[in-house]
């Protein structure tokens, strides 16, 4: 996955982050989503006991900074400072069930999350536009204009992709998803979790940390319990939006303590 960082005059917006899941030989799968092979065989072999040190890492690497970055500062916390509420627009019934069962999934693993589909998007903060592949950098170019898209495309050659937009304050004020239908479900579902999780803030991709799906060499396809951990850090109440590294640094290790309780219980983990 790669990510880009764009200034919005037009917007009055500081900072517009972009983050996509860049093309990449996807295992074939023909099961009903949850049913999928190659998901089944990740989660069998999935690593699921941490260091402190392995969960504080890439917090830091993921929430701060962005791996393309053209204008605004990303050396502050970036989230969302209240309800989520996501649109799916698509004629695509099947895969709007999909996005829904993700977007449920999400919100029952991360504790101060509250996100959940809607179904107008007047009242939506999130909106995800499900397109054909043959369509997605048309789609790309209504979104941020043709010049940027042709970047976009030479610079990242993305399969979808994510954006959002922030306020002075650092709070994500909007995010844009772009995903394509007919690619499979596998395809589908990876770029579902990976795009929704990163428009919530952590879009800075990195190579250096294993467990993350924020990272090119690694395809999930479900919400794994590193992502978990990255996540409920990230919406713990205690991190707010705008703190530095050292603010974070400071409160860290009392929300990871509890922030271990929860992600244990809402996966039954053992010690």
């Amino acid at each position: 996955m790669s990510a880009l960082n764009l200034s919005s005059a037009a917007l009055r917006i500081a900072l517009l982050a972009l983050a996509a899941l860049t093309c990449a030989p996807a295992p074939a799968a023909t099961a009903v989503a949850g049913e999928l092979p190659a998901i089944s065989s990740r989660q069998r072999s999935e690593k699921k006991n941490f260091t402190d040190g392995e969960i504080v890492e890439g917090f830091l690497k993921t929430a701060f900074g962005a791996e393309y970055h053209l204008a605004g500062r990303v050396d502050r916390i970036r989230k969302f400072d209240g309800p989520v509420r996501v649109y799916a627009e698509s004629d695509r019934t099947d895969r709007k069930t999909q996005l829904g069962k993700v977007v449920a999934d999400i919100a029952h693993r991360v504790q101060h999350l509250d996100i959940a589909m809607i179904a107008t998007a007047e009242a939506a903060n999130v909106r995800v536009k499900l397109v054909r592949d043959r369509d997605l950098f048309r789609t790309i170019s209504s979104f941020y204009g043709a010049e940027k898209a042709r970047e976009i495309r030479t610079s990242l050659d993305p399969q979808c992709l994510s954006g959002f937009r922030k306020n002075d304050n650092y709070e994500i004020e909007h995010s844009d998803v772009i995903l394509t239908v007919d690619n499979g479900d596998f395809v589908f579902l990876d770029c579902a979790y990976e795009e929704l999780l990163q428009s919530l803030g952590p879009i800075n991709d990195t190579a250096s940390v294993p467990w993350t799906m924020f990272n090119d060499n690694v395809s999930m396809g479900y919400f794994d319990v590193y992502d978990q951990y990255i996540l409920n850090l990230l919406y713990d109440p205690r991190i707010k939006p705008g703190m530095t590294v050292a603010e974070v640094k400071a409160v860290l290790p009392a929300v990871l303590a509890d922030v271990r309780t929860w992600v244990k219980q809402v996966n039954d983990l053992k010690e």
